[in-house]
């Protein structure tokens, strides 16, 4: 991957890593992380695709966004991060926190978007699961974030190297972006849950069956709201599903690049 630097409309600069030629394909990482998290799929969908894996607001490169952003702001950011690639629509994969803001942007932009996917995305919380991830975001807003705590929800026994990996970026992420995004994400949930119908492109919504957070009822959920919406859930895996069973995730975004379906 060959990082640079964007610079938005509103002088915002975001880090990014690109590979490839073809019709381009943006990535967005989940809270804590980085782009790098995607080598997989950059590594395998680069042959034909022009991929394009950015860091969010506050992470890695990219600066943060001003105040006390909510997902619709991370949401115009990147629609803003589209329009200043300058590539035309640009399909669009998001993971867990970017699985919702690529879910804003197909709703709010879709002209940008002319497919999306959804990997590990959250939809419609329980009262008991709202209550855990806001008190984990008054948390990481205190200073008191626990890097164990994550790791051992989004990993199994035997995943060791991965999980030693994600440890390390989450250890280096800024705590002010970090915990601005997550705040978003804890709050987020349900901002665009009643507007899935109105995504008309090809709709990928992936998970894990392992995955307490992100869960297959709630991935079947939103593939049933959208037109044309498709779940997939991968079995044996959990939250990190793209960098634990990067064949059959990349296997499923293969499928979903190459559906020609529209609604009208």
């Amino acid at each position: 991957m060959t990082p640079r630097t964007l610079r938005l409309s509103d002088g915002l600069a975001v880090g990014l890593a690109e590979a490839g030629d073809g019709a381009p394909l943006m990535l967005i990482h989940g809270v804590g992380m980085c782009a790098d998290v995607w080598a997989p799929q950059v590594e395998a969908l680069a042959a034909d695709h022009r991929v394009i894996a950015v860091d969010l607001p506050g992470h890695g490169r990219s600066d943060a966004l001003p105040g006390t952003p909510s997902l619709p702001d991370f949401v115009a950011w990147a629609g803003r991060v589209v329009e200043a690639l300058g590539r035309g629509p640009v399909a669009v994969a998001g993971h867990s926190m970017g699985a919702l803001i690529a879910t804003g942007l197909a709703i709010e932009r879709p002209e940008l978007v002319p497919r999306v996917a959804i990997l590990n995305g959250v939809h419609r919380r329980s009262p008991e699961a709202r209550a855990a991830v806001l008190a984990r975001a008054r948390d990481l807003a205190e200073g008191r974030g626990d890097v164990e705590e994550p790791l051992a929800r989004w990993f199994g026994p035997g995943e060791t190297a991965v999980r030693a990996q994600v440890a390390a970026w989450l250890r280096q992420a800024p705590p002010h972006g970090y915990a601005a995004a997550y705040r978003a994400f804890a709050e987020g949930d349900a901002v665009y849950a009643g507007r899935l119908h109105e995504i008309r492109c090809p709709v990928l919504v992936l998970t894990a069956d392992g995955d307490a957070n992100s869960t297959p009822e709630m991935a079947r959920a939103m593939a049933a709201s959208a037109p044309l919406g498709r779940a997939v859930v991968i079995p044996g895996h959990r939250h990190m599903v793209a960098l634990t069973a990067p064949d059959a995730v990349n296997t499923e975004l293969r499928r979903w690049l190459a559906s020609r379906e529209a609604v009208a």
